[in-house]
């Protein structure tokens, strides 16, 4: 059994785990994806993350977890580093027009080479601190990327009128919740199961504080 067959198993388990529908496609192109930053991460470092298997589950399975929460036509993903969630919401869920944000120009030449190789239509990738990014987005991801208050502080001007930003975190951040600036409200507070991945997650939603709930 090679390797890639492994780990498609472990892949098509967790998808199932989670209680996701995919794309026919989309396990072969999530695998590619894997094999990409797995090549790259040998030169360019970009992630700690460097066994296989543990790819798939910290980064796939982690990423896909948060699917049920992405809404809207416009994503941006900030913080992205070599492309999570932001890649895998594309490959899992086509048709969104998404905007990858990172500072790092490593990353960011790791990103457009997977666009490219993986024939990601609707996806962008900038190199930019957030600050400094212009446009709204219907849903904004942000993946252990800061504080609730540095990330709405730095921003918040990109989050679309009935939008929601979707903060994925470790362990429950209520020590961050009295550091929300005016303006934005917490809507939910999700605990995240991710199979195979030991540890607490949570996802955050957020929209202004005057949007209607969803």
């Amino acid at each position: 059994m090679t390797e890639r067959t492994v780990l498609q198993s472990q892949l098509e388990q967790g998808i199932a785990a989670l209680g996701l529908r995919l794309p026919d496609d989309a396990v072969a192109r999530l695998l590619d994806y894997q094999a990409l930053l797995e090549r790259w991460n040998a030169a360019y470092n970009l992630t700690a993350v460097r066994d296989p298997a543990e790819m798939v589950t910290r980064h796939l399975l982690d990423s896909l977890a948060i699917l049920p929460h992405v809404s809207g036509k416009t994503l941006a993903d900030l913080g992205t580093g070599p492309g999570l969630p932001g890649i895998v919401l594309a490959l899992a869920a086509p048709g969104r027009e998404i905007l990858l944000v990172d500072s790092n120009g490593k990353k960011v030449r790791f990103l457009r080479e997977a666009i490219r190789s993986l024939k990601l239509e609707g996806v962008r990738a900038v190199q930019s601190r957030v600050e400094d990014v212009t446009g709204q987005f219907d849903c904004i991801t942000a993946r252990a990327f800061a504080s609730f208050a540095d990330m709405l502080g730095w921003g918040g001007h990109l989050l679309a009128p009935g939008g929601r930003w979707l903060a994925m975190k470790g362990r429950r951040p209520d020590e961050e919740l009295a550091g929300v600036p005016a303006g934005f409200a917490l809507r939910a507070m999700h605990v995240l199961q991710v199979p195979g991945l030991e540890g607490e997650r949570h996802l955050a939603v957020l929209t202004h504080a005057d949007a209607a709930v969803a």
